[in-house]
């Protein structure tokens, strides 16, 4: 049997692997003062004159942002853990940078680079790489995938995004970043729910197995109906899909059944409705000479009224 688990962590993990090496290797001269040419042997990163690689100090005021960054909510709480261990332990392994300009923009490590910030250092280590712009997209999304997550509208715009720049289908994309077509699949139909319901998604009132189901409802209306009732009653992922199907049921029920009735009888359904006040229903057979009439009533006062309307008198019957 396939482990698929294993393979796509080795897929993930080859692309951030050609970025820095290994991923446990550890670098911990860098944080201190040295030569740009000093390239520790354990980093398992060798010179590449052809493609100017090295791994050097970099000023912090020379760095600029990763473009295609899909992460938009930084932890500060989560930042100042990695500061306080970089503060101890010195950058474990150096962000990722291209030459821009006159400065380097980030492709990976942009967490590293914020919490250096956070320190007041002014040089951070960083292995430079000259790369397309399409490779640039396709390692950010990655790191973010692989090292921490993203939250569920972060990675379906980070998906949306990537598509669109390399002009892949979902398939195409999936086999590229090493997921399953139906997890970039489940993550672009996040896009679809309204602004509201995506931000309870992120602040984590939702789960996205609640929101999957949620959208399975016709409108936005009845999504947020869903969403709020979810919240109130601290409904479970597997409730919610109940009352969804429940309401997708009976929605397709009384949708046949208007489709097999003629105008004829619809017309006096609502006259008999009219006469008695209640809801009523008029179901046939197949050759439309027999059936039942069925009235529906609320409460017991009801159902009296209703048999008085039909001239039954109750009284002294019970």
């Amino acid at each position: 049997m396939v482990n698929r688990s294993a393979e796509k962590s080795k897929h993930l993990g080859r692309g951030l692997e050609s970025l820095l090496g290994p991923l446990s290797s550890e670098i911990h001269s860098y944080d201190k003062e040295g030569s740009e040419n000093n390239i520790p042997s354990d980093l398992g990163v060798k010179r590449d004159k052809a493609l100017q690689e090295a791994v050097r100090l970099v000023p912090l005021n020379l760095i600029s942002p990763n473009p295609y960054q899909a992460r938009t909510y930084w932890d500060e709480d989560k930042l100042t853990e990695l500061a306080n261990s970089i503060a101890a332990n010195g950058v474990v392994q150096p962000i990722v940078v291209r030459r821009h300009g006159v400065g380097y923009q980030i492709i990976a490590g942009e967490r590293r680079f914020r919490a250096s910030q956070m320190l007041g250092k002014e040089t951070v280590p960083a292995l430079v790489k000259e790369v397309t712009d399409n490779q640039m997209h396709e390692w950010s999304l990655v790191e973010n995938i692989h090292r921490a997550n993203l939250n569920p509208i972060e990675r379906a715009k980070a998906y949306d995004a990537y598509i669109q720049a390399l002009s892949l289908n979902q398939t195409e994309a999936a086999k590229r970043l090493g997921e399953d077509r139906s997890v970039v699949a489940n993550h672009l139909r996040l896009l679809e729910l309204p602004t509201d319901l995506k931000q309870l998604l992120i602040d984590e009132k939702i789960t996205m197995g609640h929101a999957r189901a949620i959208l399975s409802l016709p409108s936005d209306e009845l999504r947020r109906k869903l969403a709020n009732r979810a919240l109130a009653g601290r409904l479970s992922v597997r409730e919610v899909e109940r009352l969804v199907k429940d309401y997708l049921n009976n929605k397709e029920e009384n949708q046949h059944s208007k489709k097999q009735k003629s105008p004829h009888i619809l017309e006096l359904e609502d006259l008999i409705k009219v006469e008695l006040g209640s809801r009523v229903k008029i179901e046939t057979n197949k050759n439309g000479k027999s059936g039942k009439l069925v009235i529906e009533f609320k409460t017991l006062s009801d159902f009296d009224r209703v048999l008085e309307k039909i001239g039954i008198q109750t009284e002294g019957l019970f």
